[in-house]
């Protein structure tokens, strides 16, 4: 079983017992005291609250932050992801395709964050743009 995110090979496939090594918490966002660690996405399709996408490439994706219902706030996640703009710091993404199997999409990088209203949720939203990070994190 792999334990360590750098042995991770992207476009593999792993259980939540092997994401869980790295992603401690079922919310999307996991931070501790205010860093970012990694994150998580299912582009929508298990879970409509989040509908995240990609942009012009496969390279950057439309990541969006958490809170279910109502205008989301700048809770400790979306403040975790706010601060990692200007870190640098790149972090796993893992995609749930189905109950059990996480697809490592590689580590990447958060290049801006913006406060936006979600025509389709009919609320504020919290939008990231991620960006693929390709060799040394």
């Amino acid at each position: 079983m792999t334990s360590n995110v750098e042995e991770y090979e992207p476009g593999s496939i792993y259980s939540w017992d092997q994401v869980s090594e790295t992603h401690r918490v079922r919310n999307g966002i996991y931070q501790r005291n205010g860093r970012l660690i990694s994150l998580l996405t299912d582009f929508g399709r298990i879970n409509p609250c989040y509908p995240d996408f990609h942009g012009d490439s496969t390279d950057i994706i439309h990541y969006t932050g958490s809170g279910r219902r109502g205008d989301q706030k700048l809770d400790p996640a979306n403040r975790a992801l706010l601060d990692a703009v200007d870190s640098e710091i790149a972090v796993p993404l893992f995609n749930k395709l189905a109950p059990g199997r996480w697809e490592f999409l590689g580590h990447w990088r958060i290049t801006n964050g913006s406060y936006i209203f979600d025509e389709g949720q009919s609320r504020m939203v919290w939008k990231f743009t991620l960006e693929k990070v390709y060799g040394d994190c």
